[in-house]
């Protein structure tokens, strides 16, 4: 596996960093308002390429390299163009999900982002799952949403022996937070529920939305790209959809250094 990171712009320090990855050739286009939806982010535009095991990485890049990369150019053209500040990495991987992981961790990515068509955001969904990842859920929405006037909708599932006040609690909260990132209270609501199914629910709400905010599911962001958990929402809702990523553990971290 090689990569390269030709491209960049500087990165403003209060931008959330979202991983955009793409098959870079397989015919994937920019989707319609992708651009707008990140134009105050930080996007790592990652164009990978899966090679059969018998193939050499550099043998990949010499043959595909320039026209991956002039491919590449004019999504983050676009995106720039757009307002939002770029890096570019092009791969040649036998291995699409553990370069796609490594990516995470190697720019620090708040979440990443499954691609599909939406018009400009007036609507988000923002999946409550708990205090876990609060943080760097409302960290996300705040800092793509809070400048613009889309209404951000806060969605909690309830457990089977989940009070509704510890629910409207936590919505409380949330809210609190995205208040305190820069969020207009005005332009926050809140859904509460017993679902029998809260990836089904999620899907059902998201379609009165225009781009989604969840969690990553276990156990890593690829189940969510390449697993069931994306058929059920990202292909269903036909939307965007931001997979918020844990905070990664210090054991993790003091492993790979």
């Amino acid at each position: 596996m090689t990569d390269t990171d030709p491209t960049s712009t500087t990165d403003a320090p209060n931008r959330p960093t979202v991983l955009y990855p793409i098959r870079v050739l397989e015919g994937e286009s920019l989707p319609t308002g992708i651009a707008d939806l990140l134009a105050d982010a930080h996007v790592v535009l990652a164009g990978y390429h899966v090679i059969p095991d018998q193939t050499a990485a550099d043998q990949a890049r010499e043959q595909f390299g320039e026209r991956a990369m002039a491919k590449l150019e004019e999504f983050a053209a676009a995106l720039s163009d757009a307002g939002a500040t770029v890096d570019v990495r092009l791969v040649f991987t036998h291995e699409a999900q553990a370069t796609i992981d490594r990516l995470i961790y190697e720019h620090d990515c708040l979440a990443v982002l499954v691609p599909n068509g939406t018009d400009a955001p007036e609507s988000v969904l923002l999946a409550v799952r708990g205090d876990v990842g609060l943080d760097r859920n409302t960290r996300l929405a705040a800092g793509l949403f809070a400048t613009t006037d889309a209404t951000i909708t806060l969605y909690h599932a309830l457990d089977d022996d989940e009070a509704d006040t510890d629910g409207e609690a936590l919505l409380e909260s949330t809210a609190n937070a995205l208040v305190d990132r820069g969020v207009s209270p005005g332009s926050i609501d809140t859904i509460l529920e017993h679902p029998d199914a809260p990836l089904d629910a999620i899907a059902r709400h998201a379609a009165d939305h225009d781009a989604v905010v969840m969690g990553e599911t276990d156990p890593s962001v690829t189940t969510f790209l390449f697993g069931m958990p994306a058929e059920q929402v990202a292909e269903r809702f036909l939307g965007p959809v931001f997979v918020v990523q844990r905070e990664r553990p210090a054991e993790e971290q003091s492993a790979e250094e």
